[in-house]
């Protein structure tokens, strides 16, 4: 069987977006299916990791396009100097960004990258995929997003390949929480947009992968007229071998660990303000490092506001991330979403270490850390509840007190290796073989 997997970014592009379908493009030949990836030669990343790259198998191909996007680092500058007085809420009517010359120049170019930034792939990636389909005899197509814009290619393969499979994979549920949370553009035109390119694109899939149970409940609800089967949760996983737990003692302070980017779904203002308020003796034998790029002055900001406690360290390849995190007591989680599942939660999973899971009551992060007893959670909007989670850590660590049990047989169904034999399942089922 072959298959051509369509994803904007790809190693040695770095970052947690790039690990799903490294891991489909890692582990589906282990079930006798070839793989072709398309993907954007100069897509921006936060950083190049080589040690991914290496991880993909010589029988994959892949097929790298030009994009009209601009350096991760150039991108940025331009988006702050565009975007940096814009307010959060969507404005009231047409006229109101076009008050004054700036906002005139933020409404074009926010309107004109519409549904995302992204878009210019497209130009590219849809003759590309037209070519690798024919001469690879491809028998199914999966394409992976965000970037969001993306998910139109579906309905421009489908019209050249009429019963061409094709699965639409979202990473992150778009019009629930996303587009909300996420997205540069947050008015109602682009909310307009969003819609209509994700109601084509699962017009045109032959199925629809969400990464949580509650993405697939988000769709099913909005897209009532398909049937229940044309939308299949397949998550997210880790790539790491289970350990037992093994939490180190403490010699010194206690050691406290994120993963990731700093943005508008996992905003750390309220937690914090709660390591702030936390008691001296407490933020004493505290250290809480945050690995990863943080988006936003503002966010920069309250960092500066408890550095004695809280320190930066940047992107670093995942290699170096994950040895980082073993070294510490506690993986700390934060998130608003309450749809989306962060990718590195499922890193923290397979390092089995217990998470301080900061996060939306009643969010599916919550669910499964309860179900699967990985961790301790708190009201992310809560910065009493946080704090008081923190405190007991602390105390926790500090005793030697090991209460942490995971359920190492359900987080081993959580292995992408086993996740992608799923997916190898799906495309089979599919229908997705020539004759």
């Amino acid at each position: 069987m072959n298959v051509l997997l369509i994803t904007f970014s790809f190693p040695p592009a770095g970052g947690v977006g790039v690990l799903r379908a490294l891991s489909l493009a890692k582990y589906l030949p282990e079930a006798d299916i070839r793989v072709d990836v398309l993907t954007a030669s100069n897509a921006p990343a936060v950083g190049r990791d080589l040690e991914l790259l290496r991880q993909v198998p010589s029988s994959v191909t892949v097929h790298r396009t030009w994009t009209l996007d601009l350096p991760f680092g150039v991108r940025k500058r331009i988006k702050k100097l565009l975007f940096r007085n814009r307010s959060q809420k969507a404005p009231s009517s047409e006229n109101t960004g076009n008050r004054n010359f700036a906002g005139r120049i933020r409404k074009i170019f926010a309107n004109l990258l519409l549904p995302d930034p992204q878009i210019g792939w497209l130009p590219f990636a849809h003759p590309a995929a037209r070519r690798i389909i024919r001469e690879r005899n491809i028998d199914a197509v999966i394409i992976t997003v965000p970037p969001f814009s993306s998910v139109k290619l579906a309905p421009k393969l489908r019209k050249m390949f009429p019963s061409l499979p094709i699965i639409v994979d979202f990473r992150d549920e778009w019009l629930s929480t996303t587009i909300r949370f996420v997205s540069f553009n947050k008015d109602q035109r682009a909310y307009d947009v969003a819609r209509h390119t994700e109601s084509d694109a699962v017009k045109a899939a032959t199925t629809v992968v969400a990464v949580t149970e509650n993405a697939v409940r988000e769709l099913r609800k909005r897209y009532p007229e398909y049937g229940a089967e044309k939308f299949v949760c397949i998550p997210n996983g880790f790539d790491t071998a289970i350990q037992q737990p093994s939490i180190p003692s403490v010699s010194g302070k206690v050691l406290i660990t994120y993963i990731g980017s700093v943005y508008g779904s996992t905003d750390p203002t309220t937690f914090l303000d709660a390591v702030a308020q936390l008691p001296p003796h407490i933020k004493s034998s505290l250290q809480i490092r945050f690995i990863g790029r943080i988006e936003g002055e503002a966010y920069q900001e309250a960092f500066k506001k408890v550095e004695e406690v809280v320190h930066l360290r940047g992107f670093v390849p995942q290699t170096e991330a994950l040895s980082l995190l073993n070294e510490s007591h506690y993986a700390l989680l934060i998130t608003h979403d309450p749809v989306n599942v962060s990718a590195k939660f499922y890193d923290y999973l397979g390092a089995t270490k217990p998470i301080l899971a900061a996060v939306h009551p009643e969010g599916e992060v919550k669910q499964m850390v309860e179900d699967l007893r990985a961790g301790w959670c708190a009201d992310i909007d809560d910065s009493v509840s946080i704090r008081q989670m923190l405190v007991d850590a602390v105390y926790r660590a500090q005793k030697n007190e090991n209460t942490y049990r995971p359920d190492l047989q359900k987080i081993a169904l959580y292995h992408r290796q086993p996740l992608a034999q799923r997916y190898a399942q799906l495309l089979r089922g599919i229908g997705g073989v020539r004759s």
